[in-house]
């Protein structure tokens, strides 16, 4: 049964009465909502800062994009041009409204209900910057009350000049640019506040929809936009001349590419920053900090175009490389991969590859602590090794090139000889090359094995530069980092780097004759049976470096340092596929010698200094024996004092060697010149 209306509410349903108490509830509730409104105070103008990174020049490295601006400028740093594009553009009515423009918004929602969705748009420019700030970009209705009230908010608590240079520092520009100062530098290489009235026309109308109207990626839709948003600023009277749209130079893709430079860097920087401050990365990077970093601009670029013009563009070879201060542990440059665009994962700090022979020197470290000396000699030939329980190990040398007789540990390490690092890993103990790897920085599980001495346990690329390092500054304590001081927004310095304050368990005068040793294979006067593994680059080098190349079928390493300057290489393939090709295997020494002497160009040259304890004499390397005029090669070499050879050599001796008082070595003091000249 249907009840019929008494006459009671009959009354309040008449037209009049019932418009009247529609219209005061709805005045209730406006003033309810304008009163919660207010008691929640003004919202902040931005949610984030940018964090900003500087290089070791104080010149700015970069700053952290997320969501937020690249760096905030004020209205009256920006050109009246793009002010008055952005207003034609966006909301024409913008200093006349209270943040809403309810026609548009009408016109709207009826599309809206039409499609049963939230579909059209008619934002103002108050609430665009209200969704920047603090809502995602879902259209739902939902999303849409919560902008309304923070728009209700900024324009309650802020001016419209304070609105818009909010607008105009968080809108999306596209290609990651967020801000007018990063959209300006992005795409016309300039400060916004020099954008002519064309610059001007064409930024202001990638907003609308970035991923349309980018000139870099539909040249035809940006150049309709930027025409008609010029038309307006004409109609409008802001500009009278010319009538003809200008030609815009727009950046080149070098320029682009520089401010995104340095991608691997800024990751390590900003995975380092969290750790330090003990908070996440997205916290981090977006709390408007500036972060002065290790960085060496110079080197930084030196080492990323050393690889673009060693690598081609058509092959799947990566790379990872650091470079490092052998004294400090500060990395002062860094390549995570051949092109961050493509991929973000770092190869230089997170993978981990197989050494190869580079992990030759700590086996020869800890054969210098337990009674070798550079002139211990072992056969070299081919040897299958009996191990515990009945077990073999046949490691050949590279193509099956033995000397088939003794050699020195100096040319073992220039030659890289399997056979002698093998036999000197299970004389000394694999137990002994782990713990010492372990103490010079190695921080990855290694496997003591005796293949162990061939590099089989893998380690990144950061672990190594750290490693020779410690071999580089005679056993100080370091740690790879990137950090020198952190200052808030404030000034206020929160952070500064400290180096580790702890004693040395490395024997720093064998580390001196390890070193020595390193340079050997740069040396020819090494070569025997094969070439010094470093001559295929010696010839590029104007100064006295040590290092250790490494090969397996799958990685190519090139460690090595000057007294001032570590710098670890690898290239290889993801997917851990063979490097077929012999050129593929050379890339990573053509990076390391190009760069190096790129990074040392200008400076005075150095030579590794001996402490104190250490000797240095000249040899036989074929014999082992102190050299005499007699010998066919001799080298400068350096010894722990008391473990340098005792006899000379003779060519027509082979049994009896000449003693000390028949003759002495040729006098030579600077044997540094061997390098120099």
């Amino acid at each position: 049964m249907i009840r019929i209306p008494t006459a009671r509410w009959q009354k309040w349903l008449q037209p009049k009465r019932l418009a009247a108490f529609t219209l005061g509830g709805m005045l209730t509730a406006i003033g309810g909502l304008l009163l919660i409104c207010y008691l929640l105070g003004p919202p902040p103008m931005t949610n984030k800062w940018s964090t900003t990174f500087y290089a070791n020049d104080d010149t700015i490295l970069g700053e952290q994009y997320g969501n937020t601006t690249k760096r905030w400028v004020s209205l009256e740093e920006v050109s009246p041009h793009l002010i008055h594009a952005t207003i034609l553009a966006e909301d024409k009515n913008f200093y006349k409204h209270h943040g809403f423009a309810w026609k548009r918004i009408f016109a709207a929602a009826l599309q809206d209900i039409k499609a049963g969705a939230k579909v059209e748009g008619a934002s103002t420019i108050t609430q665009q910057y209200a969704k920047n700030l603090y809502l995602t970009n879902d259209k739902t209705w939902t999303r849409k009350f919560k902008e309304a009230i923070y728009s209700i908010r900024l324009e309650m608590f802020y001016s419209k000049d304070e609105i818009l240079e909010g607008y105009l520092n968080t809108i999306y520009y596209g290609h990651g640019m967020y801000g007018i100062q990063a959209a300006s530098d992005y795409y016309m290489d300039k400060d916004p506040g020099s954008l002519t009235a064309a610059e001007a026309a064409l930024l202001a109308g990638i907003p609308k929809g970035p991923s349309y109207y980018s000139p870099f990626q539909n040249e035809e839709l940006a150049d309709e936009r930027q025409e008609y948003i010029y038309g307006l600023l004409q109609e409008a009277g802001y500009i009278s001349e010319p009538e003809t749209l200008p030609a815009v130079s727009l950046s080149t893709e070098q320029e682009r590419e520089s401010l995104k430079r340095a991608g691997y860097f800024q990751d390590y920087i900003t995975a380092e920053l969290a750790e330090v401050l003990g908070m996440d990365k997205e916290e981090a990077a977006t709390a408007g900090y500036h972060v002065h970093t290790t960085m060496d601009p110079k080197q930084q670029l030196q080492l990323e175009m050393q690889i673009a013009d060693t690598i081609p563009t058509d092959t799947e070879l990566q790379t990872g490389a650091i470079a490092m201060d052998p004294d400090s542990g500060a990395i002062t440059a860094m390549v995570g991969g051949t092109d961050y665009k493509a991929s973000t994962y770092n190869r230089a700090t997170t993978s981990k590859r197989m050494p190869g022979s580079a992990f030759k020197p700590f086996v020869y470290y800890t054969a210098l602590k337990n009674g070798f000396t550079p002139m211990t000699q072992l056969k070299s030939e081919e040897t299958t090794f009996k191990l515990p329980n009945d077990r073999e190990y046949a490691p050949g040398n590279y193509h099956g090139y033995y000397a088939n007789e003794d050699i020195t540990m100096a040319e073992a390490i220039a030659m890289s000889d399997n056979i002698y690092a093998v036999k000197t890993n299970l004389m000394v103990g694999a137990e002994k090359v782990a713990a010492d790897a372990k103490k010079l920085g190695i921080t990855s599980d290694l496997q003591a094995v005796p293949s162990l001495a061939l590099g089989t346990s893998p380690v990144t690329v950061e672990e190594m530069g750290v490693a020779y390092s410690r071999i580089a500054n005679g056993g100080k304590p370091i740690k790879s980092y990137t950090i020198e001081k952190i200052v808030d927004r404030n000034g206020k310095t929160i952070y500064s780097h400290q180096q580790p304050k702890r004693k040395s368990k490395l024997d720093k005068k064998r580390l001196f004759v390890l070193t020595d040793l390193m340079t050997g294979m740069f040396d020819d006067s090494l070569s025997s049976y094969m070439r010094v593994t470093g001559a295929t680059i010696k010839d590029q080098l104007s100064r006295p470096y040590a290092g250790k190349s490494g090969t397996t079928t799958t990685d190519s390493w090139m460690v090595g340092f000057s007294p001032d300057l570590v710098t670890a290489v690898w290239t290889g393939y993801d997917d851990n596929r063979s490097m077929e090709k012999v050129k593929e295997l050379a890339y990573s020494k053509e990076i390391w010698a190009g760069f190096m002497e790129k990074a040392h160009a200008g400076e005075p040259i150095k030579a590794f200094r001996p402490p104190a304890g250490v000797r240095g004499v000249f040899v036989d390397p074929d014999s082992g024996l102190l050299s005499t005029s007699y010998c066919e090669k001799r080298r400068f070499t350096y010894f722990v004092r008391g473990t340098e050879p005792k006899l000379y050599c003779h060519p027509d001796l082979d049994e009896n060697p000449l003693s000390p008082k028949q003759e002495a070595p040729p006098s030579r003091r600077k044997h540094w010149f061997d390098w120099l000249f």
